[in-house]
């Protein structure tokens, strides 16, 4: 009986000191990663960054099926046409100017959609897909996008509205493989982005839902009438005055 009892006490002091090397290692983990995701947060307020979570994702994926490089050309917000900065405010997140990172109105609108129809509508703003984009990986999985709300807290009290937009205009897939307004306004017009016309910055933004599937280069009848349905929109929106302020 005692030695039951001592082995029992063996195995509980074990298991303890399993337990508090493993808590101590996630409390190890915890703080490397709040102060590595402070640390990039603060960099990427000043610094163009280089690359993104996506884009090296993407790249790597690109190199093992034998594909081509992608193509991702930094253009500062300043030398890019303030139309196509309107348009993708249009198209993604028309409350961007105003909202603290998450709109809760198109949010309750998408799961209220979700529960009629089978195709899933997202609610994503603009600080989000730069978090999503920027820092993380693909997917929907509740860690995910808990960790994508706590870098889009980040970005909105960090960054200004501007420095969110022009990033986000920077690294933004706008075609197969090619990132960012730079790059596709070099490839599907031959011109500097500070020259993009409305028409050429609402068919930019029409394609981002699915830049692997639509084209701006042949694009279809329904990326047509989104192109149209964009342009409605920057009017309604009062033009480029909209965002006049970030």
């Amino acid at each position: 009986m005692i030695l039951y009892l001592k082995a029992l006490a063996d195995i509980s002091t074990k298991i303890n000191l399993t337990l508090r090397k493993l808590f101590y290692t996630l409390f190890i983990f915890c703080v490397l990663f709040f102060v590595a995701s402070f640390f990039f947060v603060v960099l990427f307020k000043w610094v163009s960054p280089p690359t993104s979570s996506v884009m090296i994702q993407r790249q790597v994926g690109m190199i093992f099926s034998g594909g081509k490089l992608i193509n991702y050309s930094w253009v500062s917000y300043n030398n890019i046409s303030k139309q196509v900065a309107l348009a993708v405010v249009a198209s993604e997140d028309q409350n961007f100017p105003y909202h603290i990172g998450f709109d809760f109105e198109q949010i309750n609108k998408a799961i209220k959609d979700n529960k009629r129809r089978r195709k899933v509508r997202g609610a994503s703003t603009i600080t989000q897909q730069v978090a999503k984009n920027l820092f993380l990986w693909g997917g929907q999985s509740f860690i995910r996008k808990g960790i994508e709300a706590y870098y889009t807290v980040l970005l909105e009290y960090m960054w200004s509205k501007e420095r969110i937009l022009e990033v986000y205009l920077n690294i933004a897939e706008m075609g197969n493989g090619v990132y960012g307004v730079g790059a596709a306004s070099i490839i599907y017009y031959k011109k500097n982005p500070a020259r993009l016309t409305k028409s050429e910055s609402a068919l930019i933004a029409a394609v981002l839902p699915n830049p692997k599937r639509y084209s701006i280069n042949s694009p279809s009848g329904y990326v047509r009438g989104r192109q149209n349905w964009i342009m409605r929109q920057m009017d309604s929106l009062g033009g480029v005055a909209y965002i006049k302020d970030l």
